[in-house]
């Protein structure tokens, strides 16, 4: 989204009377606890951030990053911010290798390309979707189906049913990657299950790799871990939409919505979240509502 209609959104909530504090870190810059002394209510929208790892040899190598390291720092340089050449992580002039799918690593691929790499190649673990559909069988489910994003369509080289062996190094710094080529096959209880294909390993240049596999659970770490909310089977904060307790965490006056309730998810549902979680707490403050649900 272009940066001057959420500065424009801003100014506008600004002028209702929200205040703003930013460079705020909870549980770090300010204890979790300071918070439910002085407000009588807390929602908790921080989304789905806790990157999805790759835990194979030479991970630790410079040059492998989550894509959140990276993505940031381009939009700071579209705004005029200043990178220090310390911590800049740039595609110029190398091989990129892009793991995971989505539309992160789409934004991956353009972003490289923007800045001048070599080449890009985006690798995906599960097989290439077909190139319809099967609407009878998906309906109303999201569609399995071949998408290619403007960005893929500027130059990207994509793999599927691809797995990652191991980061291969010179000097502390990644210079190849190693593959193997996987299949997929149902066991007896029906579940998919990967198999590594024998004899189909393979090595790719790399200069600089970018994990996007997507997010597993929102940060635990500081703010959430000192509120003791209770998470549910995958991580993320536990709480209902309906009822009496939509949206109430297991901490009384805490709420959650969105990505950080749901999980990684798209944004229309982050709105409806938003919304409605935004009802629950005036209800919870004045006993009831007039906000539409």
């Amino acid at each position: 989204m272009e940066k001057h209609l959420i500065d424009r959104r801003v100014e506008q909530m600004q002028a209702e009377g929200v205040v703003f504090r930013a460079n705020t870190h909870i549980g770090a810059d300010l204890a979790a606890s300071q918070l439910r002394e002085e407000f009588d209510a807390i929602a908790l929208t921080g989304g789905s951030e806790q990157p999805r790892d790759l835990p194979v040899p030479g991970r630790e190598l410079e040059g492998v990053y989550f894509a959140m390291q990276f993505l940031p720092q381009q939009n700071k340089r579209v705004a005029g911010d200043t990178i220090q050449d310390s911590e800049a992580i740039s595609a110029k002039d190398k091989h990129v290798i892009v793991i995971g799918g989505g539309d992160t690593g789409s934004d991956c691929i353009g972003t490289s390309i923007r800045q001048g790499c070599k080449s890009v190649t985006q690798l995906e673990i599960l097989p290439r979707p077909p190139e319809q559909e099967n609407k009878e069988l998906t309906w109303p489910e999201w569609p399995n189906k071949m998408r290619t994003s403007s960005s893929q369509e500027e130059g990207a080289v994509r793999d599927w049913c691809v797995a990652t062996k191991k980061f291969i190094g010179e000097n502390g710094k990644v210079r190849k990657i190693r593959c193997v080529r996987v299949e997929w096959e149902k066991d007896a209880s029906g579940a998919w299950k990967m198999n590594e294909i024998e004899g189909s390993e393979f090595e790719l240049d790399a200069n600089l790799v970018l994990l996007a596999m997507g997010f597993v659970h929102p940060v635990q770490k500081g703010m959430l871990e000192q509120l003791g909310v209770e998470y549910d089977s995958r991580g993320n904060v536990k709480g209902d939409t309906e009822g009496a307790d939509a949206y109430k965490t297991s901490i009384d006056k805490v709420f959650a919505a969105g990505d950080m309730r749901r999980g990684q998810s798209l944004v229309v549902w982050a709105i409806r979240e938003g919304r409605q979680c935004a009802r629950a707490i005036d209800e919870y403050l004045m006993g009831s509502s007039e906000l539409p649900r």
